[in-house]
């Protein structure tokens, strides 16, 4: 085994921490004395836990010395670029460039050198970047690869992926990875992957809040890698044009960059600049340097242009007798880039027909469902828009917030689309420390369904040493259409939202934000405000989370999302451990965690209070099981309905018992259940959640799943399925096909949907697209029909 060696490893690891019938107004205080009881065992036993990790180090484990990160590389210029093959041994681009080396791990074993080296090389010509990295392994014919497809999910394959920090500012970065398939995988790193909750990293798998906060994983560049699989492991060289990344305008480049490797059967990840556990690579405030770069400054001026044509047959209510309606168009998107910082973006009549359909949902509550952003245009450098705060104590969200959500962009309130006629957006950073953004987008109007508008978003924020930050935005929607012409249209048409915000780092653990805002509309009143306060502190063995957020009965922010609208206070916090038990019922990990969550009115009232409780953990084989309690009220104030079924004023006690279990998903074959069952609303509701996914190697991919709902309430029974189905068969990286059928008998449609992708430059390329989505019996949901769609896109590098 060629495990990297201590003596290569510039600084020390970060050192381990020590440490039935509905209920008609109930007793509010009893209430709350049962969950301060349940309160006050969860955080005993959460703490018993934390003591006996101290117990469960594994034997002859030191503890380590933390000292400022130390570790350094130097990219070389050469006159002469490295062929793009995969071979990076066998290339003389790479003979005499000295590698990094000296990776350590973060998991199994935190501290300790990866069980296999690895080895980054850096060179440069005038226009690009190159990496070549040589990935020993020894036994390759363990190397795990799952899905090749563009931007797909690495976290169950082998992989190797780097954050280049750029602008050294600590915060921000751009992504690229590979896995042993060739996989193109890249995205935008902004706040360090901020919105963490106590469920997850916030970056993994393309998080992506509706404002762009955190990891975006649909950010596309023109970038190239191949990848080679030998007797001593495998290898990727990766071709990043400057063009593709933005930079500061000075001619010594010292840019922040980390490097990290999964080995999938080992359930290893290690970094070159070496991590704790409870971050990962978006963490750029502890990544190391990379210097000696010299990227174009000056002359930095790009133009690219991606013009489009697009065919379509349509069938608007899928009835025989209806006719087919073609129909053509062309379009264009423009990025020039301003500085080598900041790009100006332009569409003109911009198309979406490629983007995947939203995934079905079975709303089981009184609030509004969220549907993220998915087009290309808007999520780009979504980042420079965000303003959030840190993610929920609970995983329920149920007070989510966007000042700004691009969605409301185009997309109508019942999801149907909005000709977008153009805009413009204008983004980045005008120095190191200062990001802009600005927004203007036009749409037109939808006979009876929206109305003609013009979007505009204006941020700026001012990066401040260690992860903090300030900054402000504005949103202004007007509406543009004749109201003598079009009956939607309205006079004195308009809805802004102004904010504040910040971000103060605390040492390197510690992390407060905080946003106020407003809302302005010609029927509302002087009081149309939100604010919100959260804080966060990490640990290896610990995260809290606590905030408070209040909103205005008023607060309407039209280009934003509520996910709960009226007025009301919120306040909530949770605790995570992270164990390593090492040997104790063959558990890799533990993660029990939980989180208190309380809703007010305005005027005092408890409206939602939620206690939740959970022990969770991953095996040595990769498989993952838990077991979670919710001890959860709810008092209704307005009648509302359930698939149907009618929920009454009052109040009620809804807790719930979850078993979860997932075998090793990235097997050949792997399964997952979810089962709830609880109190409802007076009544009684079991959940049933299974899943099952199977691959061959990298190119085929199917998944089923399925999710059914008994409920059983004082004003009647229901029960409501939602079948989900995908497939996916890679010919290649870059050639694909796609499908998912979803049938979903509370809504009353089934949908279908088939993608076929020829990937160019950027995600540009041939897309073949068919949709159908039809009523169950009688029912013709709303955008029933049938379509088929061709769409063609090239990226030109006019001033290339």
């Amino acid at each position: 085994m060629r495990g990297d060696t201590a003596a290569r490893f510039v600084d020390s690891a970060p050192s381990r921490s020590a440490l039935d019938e509905p209920v008609s107004h109930p007793p509010v205080a009893g209430a709350q004395t049962g969950i301060e009881r349940a309160l006050l065992a969860s955080l005993a036993l959460m703490v018993s836990v934390g003591i006996g990790q101290a117990q469960t180090q594994p034997p002859g484990s030191v503890e380590l010395v933390p000292q400022a990160p130390s570790r350094a590389g130097r990219a070389v210029p050469v006159a002469e670029p490295p062929s793009i093959d995969g071979n990076v041994l066998g290339d003389p681009a790479w003979t005499a460039i000295e590698p990094l080396t000296g990776f350590r791990q973060s998991a199994p074993d935190e501290g300790e050198p990866a069980s296999e080296r690895t080895e980054v090389r850096v060179v440069f010509t005038a226009d690009t970047l190159y990496f070549g990295v040589v990935l020993y392994d020894d036994d390759p014919s363990g190397i795990i690869m799952t899905d090749s497809r563009r931007d797909s999910s690495m976290n169950d394959a082998d992989s190797f992926q780097m954050v280049l920090d750029t602008f050294s500012d600590q915060q921000n970065g751009f992504v690229f990875g590979t896995t042993p398939a060739g996989q193109e995988y890249d995205g935008q790193v902004s706040d360090e992957g901020g919105g963490r909750s106590l469920f997850g990293d916030g970056g993994g798998g393309g998080f992506s809040r509706g404002s762009g906060s955190g990891f975006n994983l649909n950010w596309d560049g023109a970038w190239q890698v191949e990848t080679a699989i030998t007797d001593i492991g495998w290898s990727a060289e990766f071709a990043i044009p400057f063009r593709t990344i933005r930079y500061p305008a000075r001619d010594d480049q010292s840019w922040g960059v980390n490097f990290q490797r999964n080995i999938r059967r080992r359930n290893e990840t290690s970094y070159w600049a070496a991590l704790p556990r409870q971050y990962n690579l978006y963490r750029v405030s502890m990544a190391g340097q990379l210097a000696g770069v010299t990227a174009p400054v000056g002359n930095t001026r790009n133009l690219q242009v991606t013009p489009y044509v697009i065919g379509a047959a349509v069938t608007r209510d899928a009835t025989p007798e209806r006719s087919t309606l073609a129909v053509g168009d062309v379009g264009a998107d423009l990025k020039y880039s301003v500085t080598s910082g900041l790009t100006l973006d332009a569409s003109y009549n911009t198309d979406f027909a490629q983007v995947e359909v939203d995934d079905q949902q079975i709303n089981l509550d009184r609030f509004n469902l969220f549907f993220p952003e998915k087009r290309p245009f808007f999520l780009e450098n979504a980042g420079a828009f965000s303003v959030g705060n840190q993610g929920p104590a609970s995983g329920r969200n149920l007070g989510q917030t966007e000042l700004f959500f691009s969605r409301r962009i185009g997309i109508s309130d019942n999801g149907t689309p909005v000709p977008i006629l153009g805009g413009a957006r204008l983004s980045g950073k005008i120095d190191d420390s200062t990001t802009i953004g600005f927004l203007n987008m036009q749409t037109e109007s939808v006979p009876g369904v929206a109305r003609a508008n013009n979007f505009t978003v204006a941020r700026v924020r001012r990066d401040l040493p260690n992860r903090s930050s300030i900054g402000g935005l504005f949103v202004n929607r007007a509406g543009t259409g004749n109201p003598t012409i079009d009956r939607l249209a309205r006079d004195n048409d308009y809805n802004r939202t102004y904010a504040v915000d910040g971000r103060l780092g605390v040492g390197q653990n510690g992390l407060v934000q905080a946003f106020v805002g407003r809302t302005d509309s010609p029927d509302a009143d002087e009081d149309e405000y939100a604010m919100s306060f959260s804080s966060r502190y990490d640990s290896e063995a610990w995260r809290l989370i606590a905030g408070y957020q209040e909103n205005d009965e008023d607060f309407n922010p039209e280009v934003g999302f509520l996910r709960r609208t009226g007025g009301f206070r919120k306040f909530d916090f949770g605790i995570n451990n992270t164990t390593r038990p090492y040997g104790f019922l063959k558990y890799q990990e533990l993660t029990p965690h939980m989180s208190f969550t309380r809703f007010w009115n305005l005027d005092g009232d408890l409206e939602t209070s939620v206690l939740h409780l959970h022990f969770d953990g991953e095996f040595e084989d990769s498989s993952s099981g838990g077991i979670a309690y919710d001890v959860r009220s709810e008092r209704v104030f307005e009648t509302f309905t359930v698939s149907g079924l009618t929920v009454r004023p009052g109040s009620y006690e809804l807790n719930e018992l979850t078993y979860s279990f997932d075998t090793d998903r990235s097997a050949p074959i792997s399964a997952g259940i979810r089962a709830t069952t609880g109190g409802f609303f007076g009544g009684d509701i079991v959940t049933i959640r299974p899943s099952i996914s199977a691959r061959y190697g990298e190119t085929l991919n199917l998944s089923l799943s399925y999710s059914r709902n008994d409920i059983d309430l004082p004003s009647g029974h229901t029960i409501t399925n939602l079948t989900s189905l995908s497939a996916a068969y890679n010919f290649t990286p870059r050639l694909y096909a796609q499908t998912l059928v979803q049938h979903n008998d509370s809504a009353d449609l089934y949908a279908v949907n088939f993608r076929l992708g020829w990937l160019q430059d950027a995600n540009t390329g041939l897309f073949f697209v068919y949709n159908e989505t039809e009523g169950i019996g009688d029912f013709i949901p709303n955008g029933a029909g049938r379509s088929v769609i061709v769409k063609y896109s090239y990226l030109f590098d006019v001033l290339d």
